[in-house]
C-alpha cells in the first residue's frame, strides 16, 4: 500500500462535484442469508450448514457473544468490498458501509448508510502513529476488524457481528431470486458500467442490471448519498423476496452465491438463531443515512461531519440497542471544536475546515 499523505494541517475547501470514474459497488445483501438459513435448514440442514461454513471468518481481536435468544438488540455491519473475489492481494475498500441494528422489542431493523468518504481516525491498522483517513479505507488498513474498530470509534456504537460481501456477489444473489422490484428515480444512461439505460419508473431487474442499478452515482443528483438509497432499496428488496418466497427451487443457487461472495464472524447456528429469535424484526425496516459538508482534502473528495450529526445518530444508534446515550469524544468532534474555536461556518458556500494532527490552532 502506498504511504498516505500526511494531513498535519492541510486545509479542506469545499468545491462543486467533480466527475469520478465508478467505484465498484454495494454486494451488501449478506443479511437476508440469517433469514434464508434459519428458514430452509429444516429441509436442507446439510447442504446449508455446509455453504455457510465457507462463510466463516472471525475477527482476531473482538469477543463476540453468542446469546442470541431474541431478546436483547444485536448490531451488524455489512461491508460491500469493491475486489471481485477474496484472496486477492490488493484488499480493496468497503466502498459501501452500512450498520444494522436490530430491536426485537421493537421487531425493528434499522438500516443506517455511511458514505464512504466519511472523514474518520483508523483504529486497528496495526500503526503507531494515528492515521485519518476516508472511512472506506480502515478496511484496506485491516480488513473487517479494522472497519469494525473504526466505525465504533466514530459513533461510539457497539458492533457484535460484521458481514463482508465482495463485488461479484450482489449480481449473482439477485439471479437467485429471480430478480428484484425497483422504482427508478430518474432516467439515465451510465457509461461507467457498461452503457445500461434506466428509465424513471418501476423496473424489474436482473442481477447485472441491479448491480449497475446500486452502483451508479456520477448521474445521480444527489451523488453517493443518492448511490446508498438505491443500494438500501435492492438490499430491502431481496429481504422481501426471501422472506416471502414460497418455491425451494432457487434455495441451493442462493445459498451456493452466498457462500462464495461472503465472510462473517458468525456460525451457522448464529445464523440459525437470527433467523428463529429475530425474524420477526425484518419485516419492518427503517432506512437512514449519516450526511455531513463535501469538501476537498488535496483534489480527494470527502465528507466532514458536524459533532451534532454524529452525537444525534450515535444517540438514536445507542437507543436501538437499549444504551444510554454518551458524549462522543474522537478525533471528529476534537476538530470540529478546533474548527469552531476559530470562526469555521458550516453553512457557507466554500467553508474552509482545517485538519490538525497535532491539536494546535490553524485558522483559514
Amino acid at each position: 500500500m502506498d504511504k498516505q499523505p500526511d494531513l498535519d494541517q492541510r486545509t479542506l475547501k469545499r468545491k462543486p462535484k467533480r466527475r469520478h470514474p465508478i467505484l465498484r459497488a454495494l454486494a451488501v445483501i449478506a443479511l437476508v442469508a440469517f433469514f434464508l438459513a434459519g428458514g430452509y435448514a429444516a429441509r436442507f440442514y446439510s447442504r446449508a450448514k455446509k455453504a455457510v461454513a465457507k462463510t466463516y471468518d472471525p475477527v482476531s481481536t473482538k469477543a463476540v457473544s453468542s446469546d442470541l435468544d431474541g431478546k436483547k438488540p444485536i448490531s451488524i455491519l455489512l461491508l460491500g468490498t469493491d475486489t471481485g473475489a477474496f484472496g486477492r492481494k490488493d484488499t480493496g475498500r468497503s466502498d459501501t458501509m452500512m450498520l444494522v441494528t436490530i430491536n426485537p422489542k421493537e421487531k425493528k431493523t434499522t438500516m443506517t448508510s455511511i458514505p464512504r468518504d466519511t472523514l474518520a481516525e483508523m483504529v486497528g491498522t496495526g500503526s503507531d502513529s494515528p492515521t485519518y483517513e476516508k472511512i472506506n479505507a480502515a478496511y484496506a488498513y485491516g480488513q473487517s476488524d479494522a472497519a469494525i474498530k473504526t466505525v465504533e470509534k466514530l459513533l461510539d456504537v457497539p458492533i457484535n457481528y460484521y458481514v463482508t460481501v465482495n463485488m461479484a456477489g450482489l449480481s449473482k444473489i439477485v439471479d437467485a431470486v429471480g430478480g428484484v422490484d425497483v422504482n427508478v428515480p430518474f432516467s439515465w444512461t451510465d457509461w461507467n458500467t457498461g452503457g445500461q439505460t434506466f428509465k424513471k419508473g418501476k423496473a424489474h431487474l436482473d442481477g447485472g442490471m441491479a448491480l449497475a442499478y446500486a452502483r451508479m452515482r456520477d448521474e445521480d443528483p444527489e451523488g453517493d448519498y443518492g448511490r446508498q438509497k438505491r443500494q438500501q432499496e435492492v438490499i430491502n428488496q431481496i429481504v422481501k423476496h426471501l422472506l416471502s418466497v414460497k418455491s425451494l427451487t432457487n434455495y441451493q443457487k442462493v445459498m451456493d452465491s452466498l457462500s462464495s461472495s461472503m465472510r462473517t464472524n458468525l456460525t451457522f447456528d448464529d445464523m440459525m438463531s437470527i433467523a428463529q429469535n429475530y425474524r420477526a424484526s425484518a419485516t419492518t425496516i427503517d432506512r437512514q443515512q449519516l450526511k455531513g459538508i463535501g469538501v476537498y482534502i488535496d483534489e480527494a473528495a470527502y465528507q466532514v461531519m458536524t459533532t451534532e450529526t454524529l452525537q444525534k445518530m450515535s444517540n438514536e444508534l445507542r437507543g436501538q440497542l437499549g444504551l444510554e446515550s454518551k458524549t462522543l469524544s474522537n478525533f471528529n468532534t476534537q476538530q470540529n471544536e478546533i474548527n469552531n474555536a476559530n470562526g469555521f461556518d458550516w453553512t457557507a458556500n466554500n467553508p474552509v475546515y482545517t485538519v490538525s494532527l497535532d491539536g494546535a490552532t490553524t485558522g483559514p
